[in-house]
């Protein structure tokens, strides 16, 4: 859970939120068909934020999610196994597998 930092339409990134976890650490969630928070709110885990979409520059409805430690942008299986050990490797492709 965290707080919603920003909550917009992005040039770029189209329909975006990022979320404050504390501890310098926030989270990314970008071409949102729709966004359902907005900036300051409380969101708690498992909590929808949003619907996966097609905004801003993209080639094709995806979900770009971003994990960024002391506002640069990290690899997110650290913290994706840290904190839900749902996090797999999907191999030489890149990009990561949960469930």
């Amino acid at each position: 859970g965290g707080v919603v930092l920003t909550a917009e339409c992005h040039p770029e990134y189209g329909n975006m939120i990022e979320i404050d976890h504390g501890n310098e650490l926030s989270s990314r969630y970008a071409h949102l068909a729709r966004i359902d928070v907005k900036p300051g709110q409380l969101v708690r885990p498992g909590e929808q934020v949003g619907v996966s979409g097609n905004t801003g520059r993209s080639t094709g409805p995806h979900l770009h999610f971003e994990v960024r430690s002391s506002g640069v942008a990290a690899n997110p299986q650290r913290f994706l196994r840290q904190h839900a050990g749902l996090a797999q490797d999907s191999g030489a492709g890149g990009g990561l597998r949960l469930r």
